[in-house]
């Protein structure tokens, strides 16, 4: 699979929204819409991107808030692992509290529970359940790219405080993301991306340096 990644920073928490694209096909995924949905269209048009499927790592509002006018417009089935459900019906809810009206609940067509790997273009992603950050948190494979959402940044974790839990978290740090290669690239849900070597090495929650429960921001 030969697979380009666009990267559209959007919305007031500066969240890494990403087109994946197989060059061979044209087929493109897009994960973790969490605003500016037409501007984020207007991306996919640019890199002539098919549209077939809509990703989301987790159900925070900051990473599904565009998935509704998404669907509208694309016509194309939603994903999302099942321990998220709660999170996601209270999108609405959330944008309020946070100062953003008007988000939407989409449907979830594709539950990710129980799921370890997804068709597209021909071949297949991984799919690896990671709670801690949120219950249904999931990390997107393609190969040797990962799609972390909020589950890992450059040298910081997510939050455990909207919907978390600090032991989950740690189980998952250790038992899912350190056990992935040093040469995985992490494209964080926020801020830069980095690899799986640099973190093991240099992130104190992954070295030991600061428990999780002291966890990041985002």
């Amino acid at each position: 699979m030969d697979i380009e990644i666009v990267t559209v920073v959007v919305g007031p928490f500066q969240q890494n929204c990403r087109i994946v694209k197989d060059r061979s096909t044209g087929e493109a995924l897009i994960i973790d819409p969490g605003d500016e949905a037409d501007h984020i269209l207007e991306v996919a048009r640019q890199h002539d991107a098919e549209v077939v499927k809509i990703l989301c790592t987790h159900a925070h509002l900051d990473h599904a808030g565009a998935v509704e006018p998404l669907k509208r417009v694309l016509g194309v089935p939603f994903a999302l692992h099942g321990a998220d459900f709660p999170i996601l019906e209270a999108l609405g809810e959330s944008g309020r509290r946070w100062g953003i009206p008007g988000i939407e609940t989409p449907a979830v067509e594709e539950n990710l529970e129980g799921v370890d790997s997804l068709p597209f273009a021909g071949g297949e992603i991984q799919v690896l359940h990671a709670p801690g950050h949120t219950p249904g948190g999931v990390i997107f494979l393609f190969g040797k790219e990962g799609m972390f959402g909020d589950t890992l940044f450059r040298l910081s974790v997510g939050r455990t405080d909207l919907g978390g839990n600090a032991q989950v978290y740690a189980r998952t740090l250790q038992d899912v993301v350190l056990a992935l290669d040093d040469d995985v690239v992490v494209h964080c849900g926020h801020g830069p991306s980095t690899t799986i070597g640099v973190e093991r090495r240099e992130n104190p929650f992954l070295n030991g340096q600061i428990a999780i429960d002291a966890a990041g921001a985002l």
